[in-house]
């Protein structure tokens, strides 16, 4: 039964492969066995991790440099993943890029530039990748965020952009379901990712899972979701979020 939650022999695109939650994707995935084709908008931040992925066992690692944001870049990516492991089973929509800022502060190109990053993205990589994905019954996993689900102080533009994700999630669950391609979501809390690192000062080597604190979450274990919805373990979750944010943001009971 364990082999349901394998994605050997698969192939995935993962947007924003080179950081953070992404590259732990990426790495998860070719040691199981899949071929990936990652991106970034750094040419050498994409050459070294890809020497990186293909220096172990498992799957292959292909990579290009990729703004999510242009439509003409992103369908070159896909079509160089196609056109290196034949077909595309799954797309893991990653990339994306925040700062903090009360909202009268943020500036029209600081909230285009947040929203065209995280959802503009998101639209142009899952459209481009449809025709691909169709034709193996696909997989497409949305990194969103607590933020998108219950808001974001000082993170207006990146929680609205979320929540358009978790939405979008929802709405291609169901359209695209007829077609075989399954569609859901991870939104992720507080996790140890470069960004959160340069944002609260928190570094992945600072978790000790060795105790109960659960507030801050590593990148591998937002993996371990993505491989579950790739996976057919996850084959009735369509249009589904799975929030992984650890301990529950519940008030204590006041004594009486």
């Amino acid at each position: 039964m364990t082999d349901r939650f394998s994605v050997a022999g698969q192939t995935a695109v993962v947007t924003g492969g080179t950081k953070g939650i992404g590259r732990a994707v990426a790495d998860q995935f070719v040691a199981d066995g899949a071929d990936v084709a990652i991106c970034a908008r750094t040419e050498d931040d994409v050459d070294e991790t890809v020497a990186e992925l293909n220096e172990g066992d498992g799957g292959s690692a292909v990579g290009r440099t990729c703004d999510v944001r242009e439509r003409a870049e992103v369908e070159a990516l896909v079509d160089a993943a196609a056109e290196e492991f034949d077909t595309i089973d799954c797309l893991v929509n990653n990339a994306g890029a925040s700062f903090m800022a009360g909202f009268e502060d943020i500036s029209e190109n600081g909230w285009e530039s947040v929203v065209d990053v995280n959802l503009t993205g998101t639209y142009n990589c899952t459209q481009a990748a449809r025709e691909h994905l169709a034709d193996g019954d696909g997989t497409v996993i949305n990194v969103a965020s607590v933020a998108g689900q219950q808001g974001a102080p000082y993170m207006s533009h990146y929680g609205a952009a979320k929540a358009a994700i978790i939405n979008l999630t929802s709405t291609l669950g169901y359209e695209w379901a007829g077609d075989g391609i399954r569609v859901n979501c991870v939104a992720p809390g507080y996790v140890a990712t470069p960004g959160v690192a340069s944002q609260m000062g928190v570094e992945p080597g600072d978790i000790d899972r060795g105790n109960f604190d659960r507030n801050v979450g590593l990148s591998e274990e937002i993996a371990d979701v993505a491989q579950f919805l790739a996976s057919d373990a996850s084959s009735f979750l369509v249009g589904e979020t799975v929030t992984a944010r650890g301990v529950p943001d519940i008030e204590e009971t006041p004594d009486l």
